[in-house]
């Protein structure tokens, strides 16, 4: 007896209800200094509505996919995004900074519903390669929004002020839970499990050395740039730019993941993922080296960083999607806890490298020493996963 067939989802609406957890950390940024002024809130209490959103995300991931996994994507997605378009609206009605601490809290641990369950439909949808394939043009689809977000967000800011930006978001929210609501079907399957169990498979998962190594690779490969880009205010004003230069610098690294999520979707299938991986880690090493040698030889100028990261950024839209795939196949009865477990291990990279950038007087040195360093813990950790592969019992 044949399998049915897997049913299909609109790769806009997973686009959609991945990026709006993302999107709400980048399009508030500008929109700060003006809430500060309106709450009374001082810098710091603004700035943890950024870093307690980020927290909310990397928490979040880990819960969701467990419990997707016992009661299927549907109910579980449905939840998430309630709470993030109601914790929205608590946001855009906050009467002081406490508040609007706590409501963009809550709105990251409901947004990132979407960004695990997005993953996870993905997986359930299409054989290994073809989600791979998917899950790069899903990447694609996902980055322009984040890319956007702090240009819209100064822009709304300006003509309409801070609360109409969380509003914005509150509104995608509502728009993504409508169109769950009508066209999602429910693409996993409700195991039944009980909680002993799902604890169990959740714990082979985490210490399984094929998923590890795949998930450190793919956060590695996909987050250690954030150590540039939360050091690049500083590196290119001490390369005599003007700070309203940054946004457009990092406009164009954008644009370089966008191009190889582009490359991976049409590498993809030409040969293993495993193949991808391994060239395109090989050359995001390289890239961090290089960087780090011109920095430790006093020659950075703006070409050779934006040489060095642009192809940097690029082997991290071409390698993350098939990190991603090959992290969350492991085991197929856990695909939605591998998707959470695979966001957390992420997000925490990313989390360590933003903050390594920051030790030292030198921004530039750091960011290039914390690059070069994760660039070389994934290829390590690649082969990890590649040895475990190919030993006895390596995959459950």
């Amino acid at each position: 007896m044949s399998e049915a067939p897997a049913p299909r989802v609109p790769l806009w609406l997973l686009a959609s209800i991945t990026f709006s957890g993302t999107v709400g950390m980048y399009i508030f940024v500008p929109a700060l200094p003006q809430a500060a002024e309106a709450l009374g809130g001082s810098a710091g209490a603004m700035q943890l509505t950024v870093s307690l959103y980020v927290l909310g995300l990397a928490l979040g991931q880990p819960i969701y996919g467990p419990l997707a996994d016992k009661f299927g994507r549907r109910p579980v997605l449905v939840a998430g995004l309630s709470l993030y378009t109601l914790a929205g609206l608590l946001a855009c009605l906050a009467p002081d900074a406490g508040t609007l601490v706590v409501a963009r809290l809550f709105q990251a641990l409901g947004g990132c519903a979407g960004v695990v369950l997005g993953r996870a439909i993905v997986r359930d949808t299409s054989a290994p390669k073809e989600a791979a394939r998917r899950l790069a043009l899903l990447n694609l689809m996902v980055t322009a929004g984040p890319g956007l977000a702090p240009l819209i967000g100064a822009a709304v800011a300006a003509t309409s002020g801070w609360r109409i930006v969380l509003l914005l978001l509150c509104v995608l929210g509502l728009a993504n839970l409508a169109f769950t609501w009508r066209l999602l079907p429910e693409t996993g399957h409700s195991t039944g499990a009980s909680a002993a169990t799902i604890a169990r498979d959740y714990g082979r998962l985490a210490v399984s050395p094929v998923f590890l190594g795949y998930a450190l690779l793919g956060g590695c490969m996909t987050t250690a740039a954030y150590a540039f880009f939360s050091a690049a205010p500083f590196i290119f004003r001490g390369l005599g730019r003007p700070d309203h230069e940054v946004g457009i610098y990092l406009a164009v690294l954008v644009v370089g993941i966008s191009l190889g999520n582009v490359l991976a979707s049409r590498v993809i299938g030409r040969t293993s993922l495993d193949g991808v991986l391994r060239w395109s880690g090989a050359i995001s090493l390289a890239s961090a080296l290089l960087l780090l040698a011109v920095v430790l030889s006093g020659s950075l100028t703006v070409a050779w960083a934006m040489g060095c990261m642009f192809v940097f950024t690029l082997c991290t839209g071409v390698g993350g999607p098939s990190a991603l795939g090959q992290a969350i196949g492991v085991n197929p009865r856990v695909v939605g806890s591998a998707s959470g477990l695979y966001g957390f291990v992420q997000m925490t990279v990313g989390a360590v490298c933003s903050a390594l950038a920051g030790v030292g007087s030198q921004p530039a040195l750091s960011a290039a020493l914390v690059m070069a360093g994760a660039a070389l813990l994934g290829q390590l950790a690649f082969r990890v996963a590649l040895r475990a592969k190919v030993s006895p019992g390596g995959v459950e």
